[in-house]
C-alpha cells in the first residue's frame, strides 16, 4: 500500500442550530442550518446554511460563509464549495480573500489547500499598506505569500503606477519582479523596462533589459539601470546614453550617475559629451565628465586627459569647464588646438558662443601664444608667436585673429606658382591673421619694428625655428573617435560585445533577491 495515498479524512461538523435530511430538496444530503461550523484537517468552515453530501465528503455552504485557515488565509464569500477528498475550495459572489499583508476582492475564488494556492480568473482587487493591483486574473501563493499576474495589471501607489502582463508581486515585502513591457508613471518621470525589480516600501529599483527613464527633457538608457524615488537618483551601468532633448546634447559612457532634484550627472568609461550646434557636433572626452545646473545655466566639466573634435577643430588639455549661461568654456592646463592645419598652444586658452546661436564666436589665448603650421610644400614651419592672442570665428570656423605684444613671425612665403620668395622673420607689436578655409590667407604686420625677408640659404636651419617650438602634429585629433585613448576603445568594444551576448539569449525572469525570501525572517528577528 502506498502510504501517501491515505484514506482522505472525513469533514466533522462541529456545530448547527438545526440537523436536518430533506430528501425531497437535496438527497443524500444533510442539511444544517444556523451558526455552522464544520472543520476539515485544520480549515475551519462557518456560514448561515449548509448541505453536507457524507458519501462525497463535500459540502455547499450559503449565507456568509467564511473558510478559514490557521493566521494564513480567510475567504468570504456568499456561496462555496468545499471538498474534502481533494482538499479544495470554490468560493463565488463577493469573494474577498485576506491574508496577513494583502485583501484581494473578486468575483470567484479558487483555493487549492493541496499546493496552498488561490487563483482566479474574473477581474480582481488586491489592496495591500502601499499599493493596491488590479488585473484581469491571477495566483496567490500562500506560503511565499507571492502573487502572480500574467494578464493586465496595474499596480497603483501614491507616487506612481505600474502597468505590466507579467508581475510577481510578494504582498509582505512589497517587492514587485516586472517582466515583458512594463511600464512605472509618476509625477517625477516615465520608466520602461522588461526586466525589473521594485521595492516599494524603500523606494527603490533596478531595471535591466531594454529600460530607460524619462522626464522633463532628459532620456536615460542603460543595460542595468538602478533607481531610488526617494532621492530622485539613478544610476546606469553598460551603453549608458543621457539625452536632453532641449540643449540638443547626448552624453555617453559605461557608469553613470544622475540626481534628477540637482539636475546633474557624473558619467565615465569612455565618457563622451555630445552637443548638436546646427550642422556641427562637438564632442568632449575625459575620464570623468559632470553635468551641473538646469537649462540656461548648465556647466560641464571634464576631467584629466580631456580631448574635443569638431569638424573644422579639435583639442586637448587637462580639464574643460563649459558654462551656458556665460557661453564660455575654458580649457585648462597645458591646452592645444588644432584649427586646420594650424596648431596653437598658449597659457590658458577659452573658447567664447554666442548666447543666442550656440555657435563658436571668439577665442582667447593668454600668456606665451605659439601658433605652427607646416610650410605647404616645404619641411618648414610657419611660426607666430605672441604674448596673447583674440581671434573670432565665422560659421564655426577661425577667422579672423589677432596677435599682439611681441609678435614675432617665422613665415614661408611663396608666389602664386607657389616658388618659395624667402622666408620672412619679423618682430611687431600686432600681427592679424585672416584664414580662408582654415589655411592662412593673409598676414598683417603692424608698427613693424624689426625684420626681413631671407633668401632660403641664408636663414640657417636653427634659425628658422623659435625658442620653445613643438611641433605636435602625430598627437592632432582627426576624428570623433581620436578622442578615446586606446585603452577605454578596448573597454568599449568588451562592453558591446556583452551586451550583444546578453541580448541574443533568451530573456527570463529575474532571479528572485535574497531579501524577498528571506523578508519574514528579518522581521521577526528586528
Amino acid at each position: 500500500m502506498n502510504v501517501s495515498a491515505q484514506t482522505p479524512k472525513k469533514i466533522i461538523v462541529e456545530h448547527s442550530d438545526f440537523a436536518d435530511v430533506n430528501q425531497a430538496e437535496m438527497p443524500d444530503a444533510f442539511l444544517l442550518t444556523g451558526n455552522v461550523v464544520v472543520n476539515h484537517d485544520g480549515v475551519v468552515l462557518t456560514c448561515n446554511k449548509a448541505y453536507y453530501f457524507q458519501k462525497e465528503n463535500y459540502i455547499k455552504a450559503f449565507g456568509n460563509v467564511q473558510l478559514v485557515q490557521g493566521d494564513t488565509l480567510y475567504l468570504n464569500s456568499k456561496y462555496a464549495e468545499y471538498n474534502g477528498n481533494v482538499k479544495k475550495a470554490f468560493a463565488t459572489g463577493d469573494a474577498v480573500m485576506t491574508s496577513p499583508d494583502a485583501t484581494l476582492s473578486t468575483d470567484t475564488i479558487n483555493f487549492d489547500r493541496n499546493v496552498q494556492e488561490v487563483f482566479y480568473n474574473t477581474k480582481g482587487t488586491i489592496v495591500n499598506k502601499e499599493n493596491t493591483l488590479v488585473s484581469k486574473s491571477g495566483r496567490y501563493f500562500v506560503a511565499e505569500k507571492k502573487f502572480k499576474f500574467l494578464t493586465e495589471v496595474v499596480v497603483t501607489n501614491p507616487k506612481y503606477v505600474i502597468k505590466s502582463n507579467h508581475l510577481d508581486y510578494y504582498s509582505n515585502s512589497g517587492h514587485s519582479y516586472l517582466f515583458g513591457p512594463s511600464t512605472i508613471t509618476s509625477a517625477a518621470n516615465f520608466i520602461y523596462t522588461e526586466k525589473g525589480f521594485y521595492d516599494s516600501k524603500k523606494n527603490l529599483a533596478h531595471f535591466l533589459r531594454k529600460s530607460y527613464i524619462k522626464y522633463d527633457n532628459r532620456l536615460i538608457e542603460g543595460d542595468s539601470l538602478y533607481y531610488d524615488r526617494n532621492q530622485e537618483f539613478a544610476s546606469a551601468t553598460r551603453n549608458v546614453k543621457i539625452t536632453d532633448s532641449i540643449n540638443r546634447g547626448v552624453v555617453k559612457g559605461h557608469y553613470a550617475e544622475i540626481f534628477q532634484k540637482k539636475d546633474s550627472m557624473y558619467v565615465t568609461k569612455r565618457a563622451v559629451a555630445v552637443n548638436f550646434v546646427e550642422n556641427d557636433s562637438v564632442y568632449i572626452h575625459g575620464k570623468k565628465l559632470m553635468v551641473t545646473g538646469k537649462e540656461g545655466n548648465r556647466i560641464i566639466r571634464a576631467f584629466n586627459n580631456v580631448r574635443f573634435f569638431k569638424v573644422d577643430m579639435s583639442g586637448k588639455c587637462d580639464s574643460i569647464h563649459s558654462s551656458s549661461k556665460t557661453a564660455l568654456t575654458k580649457l585648462i592646463g597645458n591646452p592645444i588646438l588644432w584649427n586646420g592645419e594650424s596648431q596653437i598652444t598658449g597659457d590658458i586658452m577659452h573658447l567664447i558662443g554666442d548666447n543666442k546661436t550656440q555657435k563658436l564666436d571668439s577665442l582667447k589665448v593668454l600668456n606665451n601664444t605659439f601658433i605652427i603650421s607646416k610650410d605647404t610644400l616645404g619641411t618648414g614651419y610657419n611660426q607666430i608667436k605672441g604674448l596673447n592672442l583674440y581671434g573670432k570665428f565665422l560659421e564655426g570656423k577661425l577667422h579672423d585673429v589677432d596677435i599682439v605684444k611681441n609678435a614675432e613671425v617665422i613665415y614661408y612665403m611663396r608666389n602664386d606658382d607657389q616658388e618659395l620668395i624667402g622666408i620672412n622673420k619679423n618682430v611687431s607689436s600686432k600681427i592679424n591673421i585672416l584664414f580662408d578655409k582654415n589655411a592662412i590667407e593673409t598676414i598683417t604686420f603692424f608698427q613693424q619694428v624689426d625684420g626681413d625677408i631671407f633668401p632660403e640659404d641664408e636663414l640657417d636651419e636653427h634659425d628658422r625655428k623659435f625658442r620653445g617650438f613643438n611641433w605636435r602634429g602625430d598627437e592632432r585629433i582627426k576624428s570623433k573617435d581620436d578622442i578615446f585613448p586606446e585603452e577605454e576603445n578596448q573597454y568599449n568594444d568588451k562592453m558591446i560585445e556583452e551586451a550583444k551576448k546578453e541580448a541574443a539569449e533568451e530573456n527570463v525572469p529575474m532571479k528572485v533577491r535574497k531579501e524577498t525570501l528571506d523578508y519574514d525572517k528579518k522581521k521577526k528577528k528586528k
